[in-house]
């Protein structure tokens, strides 16, 4: 799970070069760096997109976080990609696609999250769970997956495309279905997580 260790370490402002540390990371996980002109010629605008938010994340707060943050709703109207800089997220953050994808602010997310076009996790206003998800390591989330509330997701955890998610999951697990259900698997994300930060 994540621990406060991690809030603390990834919290914000930052420092440029861990905010460059974060941002190499984040490419590590699809690329060789240091990039090649044909891969930054190339350059996915999911890629882009998540290169902004990091940086907008980074900065948010001033003025040019504040900048950063104008052209980052830009760039959702073009991707559908909806991560506000308030996000907490650890290294290795990977979008496979543009398409659809809402996370709430207060999300905090471990290293070496994989997220899936379609996907929304959010808030729940009421119950036992009430509050926002909290995602650990390792962490392979499918297509037009829901998380929502005050919620543990445990390490090495594979959510499986359509599942609906509203309780914690231990580590190693997979989830499926809606309502969701839990089956305990060893790297259950072997396979589905690869270039691992």
């Amino acid at each position: 799970m994540i621990d406060n260790q991690f809030l603390f370490r990834y919290n914000f402002p930052m420092q440029k070069t861990e905010l460059k540390k974060l941002i190499q990371a984040d490419l590590s996980r699809v690329y060789d760096l240091p990039l090649s002109a044909k891969e930054r010629f190339f350059f996915p605008l999911q890629m882009k997109y998540l290169v902004l938010w990091r940086k907008a994340a980074a900065y948010r707060g001033s003025l040019r976080g504040k900048l950063l943050a104008l052209k980052l709703e830009r760039l959702t109207e073009r991707t559908q990609i909806l991560i506000p800089p308030e996000v907490t997220a650890g290294p290795g953050l990977y979008i496979g696609h543009l398409g659809r994808i809402i996370l709430h602010p207060d999300t905090v997310l471990g290293r070496n999250v994989n997220l899936s076009t379609g996907i929304t996790i959010g808030q729940a206003n009421r119950g036992k769970h009430a509050g926002v998800p909290v995602i650990g390591d390792d962490v392979w989330i499918g297509t037009n997956a829901v998380i929502v509330g005050g919620i543990h997701i445990g390490n090495d955890v594979m959510i499986a495309p359509g599942a609906y998610v509203n309780f914690d999951v231990p580590d190693h697990s997979v989830v499926l279905g809606n309502p969701a259900t839990v089956h305990p698997k060893e790297h259950a994300t072997e396979a589905y997580i690869n270039r691992r930060v």
